[in-house]
């Protein structure tokens, strides 16, 4: 499975994602709109509940190294006693393809996926168009109409169409009206331009300007849609209330009867456009209650107070439950078998989630003598033997000793790789990667520790390329840097004659804080086999159930080997 491949995948589910998050956030809204009214006419409530849900949205979307945790674990690789020793957390950049671990890559969820992206891409394209529409109609209305001298504030146009009263903006904001205006009652004109001058005075174009973003970038929530048409609800009683703030009841009667008016000479809206104007039916009657009732609208401390606990805590609670869902998401199990031809690259067998990135852990330990060997860091299988030094990781006896080339191989010695990656540089490491096209090829991770846990990331496919590179001899390296990395890696013969060459690496995947799921252990072994002048690159992967007496790479081993023979036998 590609990079892209998991990323439509984990966008599917970061939609879903938003989908539970816009239903929570809406219905804690409802239930404290239905225990204090005053709440829904807090124009911060509907808004911030917009952007609740759209963040719920793009931190799904984050690399799922946000949600677990690995820890590197290593093992001395010899048959007798490879154990797991308690080893300090390392905060990874990246553990790619962890999402991706779910499903194989022709699976019918990554054809879903990308049936979704396309989509919503079509859906976010759809909702800026109208945007954009809407504007353009906009445009051309203000330059079709007379502008009007006025005092500082937004610029008044006058037009011949039937149009209610608009405030346009949010760059330069321009006061539209229509002509037809004239017609009414002067005291019911100059309430009706108060209130979209109240409007402007607000603020309020720039917040239907980022709710309508918002809205756009989440349009398949319906959510969305309702917190919005509930911001420009609270807007508008907003700016009821501050116009009618201190006049006397005959103001506030002809208020409620401009409104009835304005109702009345509208015939078209301009519809997407970011403007406020128009009066709804749907809402005329509760508006004019509320003109005729202002104690209403008291509590407006209150209600904002609550408005932000009740937002807080949906969203809380969307963001813990988010570890715990990714989590459980994954299956209890990842395993991938995959041989080719090293001549041909024919597949020879390919069983599992062969796509799936994951730390190469000591599996890098092949690249390492490759690069250590061409750049003349390494002699031969013994030289240089580098004595242990305090500050050193030492977790394993073995460690703790003059270690040679030799010895880190058979040992996986990490301080001795560490070593070799050091002399070699930033640079010079990632030269060689991208040469190799060795996985992800990021060593944001450091050059010391990018692959052990971190953000060096390979596939079991990118594995077997890289390997059949090597057997080939396709990587541009000296003849000694093949030759040595060879011996170093030659395991005993098979019972039917087959050479082995190959390594092994550990990593423990530990599940998010607060989870009952008990740790995973990724398993790597990797190598070639050859016989009679034919070799066959081999790949092997498990995600499975931590054992603590053994590391996974070591047990993947033994188990393989005992089952290679008789697959080698029948290709």
């Amino acid at each position: 499975m590609s990079a892209l491949d998991q990323l439509a995948i984990r966008f599917l589910f970061a939609s879903a994602g938003c989908l539970a998050a816009g239903l929570a956030v809406w219905s804690a809204a409802w239930l404290a709109r239905r225990a204090l009214p005053a709440l829904g006419m807090q124009r911060s409530t509907w808004l911030l509940g917009q952007a609740a849900i759209t963040v719920t949205f793009l931190l799904l979307l984050m690399p799922p190294a946000r949600q677990a945790n690995m820890q590197p674990v290593f093992e001395v690789d010899v048959s007798a006693a490879a154990a797991i020793l308690p080893v300090p957390d390392v905060a990874p950049e990246t553990v790619a393809g962890m999402l991706a671990a779910a499903v194989d890559g022709h699976s019918p969820l990554a054809w879903l996926a990308w049936a979704w992206v396309l989509v919503y891409t079509l859906g976010l394209a759809w909702m800026l168009g109208r945007l954009w529409r809407g504007q353009r109609t906009l445009n051309r209305l203000m330059r079709a109409g007379a502008r009007q001298p006025g005092a500082s504030g937004p610029g008044i146009v006058e037009v011949d169409a039937p149009i209610p009263p608009m405030l346009v903006g949010p760059f330069k904001p321009r006061l539209l009206l229509p002509l037809s205006l004239r017609d009414i009652d002067p005291l019911q004109r100059e309430l009706i331009v108060a209130h979209e001058l109240t409007h402007w005075r607000r603020g309020d174009l720039w917040w239907l300007t980022v709710g309508a973003m918002l809205q756009a970038l989440c349009w398949f929530n319906p959510a969305m849609r309702l917190l919005r048409e509930k911001l420009s609800w609270a807007q508008e009683l907003g700016c009821d209330r501050d116009v009618l703030r201190g006049r006397p009841p005959r103001e506030r009667r002809a208020y409620a009867a401009a409104l009835v008016a304005q109702l009345r000479m509208q015939h078209h809206g301009v519809n997407g456009a970011l403007a406020f104007g128009g009066v709804s039916p749907d809402t005329l009657a509760a508006r004019v209650e509320l003109i005729r009732a202002p104690g209403a609208a008291r509590h407006a401390a209150l209600a904002r107070g609550a408005g932000l606990a009740i937002l807080a805590l949906a969203f809380a609670g969307n963001l813990a439950l988010q570890p715990a869902l990714a989590w459980s998401s994954h299956p209890k199990t990842l395993d991938c078998t995959l041989m080719l031809d090293a001549a041909s690259g024919a597949r020879l067998v390919e069983q599992g989630d062969c796509g799936v990135r994951a730390t190469p852990a000591s599996t890098f330990n092949i690249v390492v003598s490759l690069m250590g060997y061409d750049a003349g860091i390494l002699v031969d299988a013994h030289t240089p033997a580098l004595p242990f030094k305090k500050g050193y990781i030492d977790w394993l006896p073995a460690w703790r000793t003059t270690t040679d080339p030799t010895g880190w191989i058979r040992n996986s010695t990490v301080w001795y790789a560490q070593q070799v990656t050091s002399r070699l540089g930033v640079d010079g490491l990632q030269s060689y990667l991208q040469r190799f096209d060795y996985g992800n090829r990021d060593l944001s991770g450091g050059v010391t520790d990018a692959w052990i846990g971190s953000s060096l990331q390979i596939s079991a496919q990118e594995q077997a390329a890289f390997l059949r590179k090597v057997v080939n001899r396709e990587l541009g390296l000296t003849a000694q840097a093949y030759d040595t990395t060879a011996t170093l890696l030659r395991l005993p013969t098979l019972p039917n004659g087959w050479d082995v060459y190959a390594k092994t690496g550990t990593a423990v995947l530990e599940p998010p804080a607060g989870t009952t799921e008990p740790p995973r252990s990724y398993g790597w072994f990797v190598g070639w086999a050859v016989k009679d002048g034919r070799t066959v690159v081999f790949t092997r992967l498990t995600l499975d159930r931590q054992h603590p007496e053994r590391a996974a790479g070591p047990l993947l081993k033994e188990a393989f080997l005992r089952e290679l023979p008789s697959r080698l036998d029948a290709l």
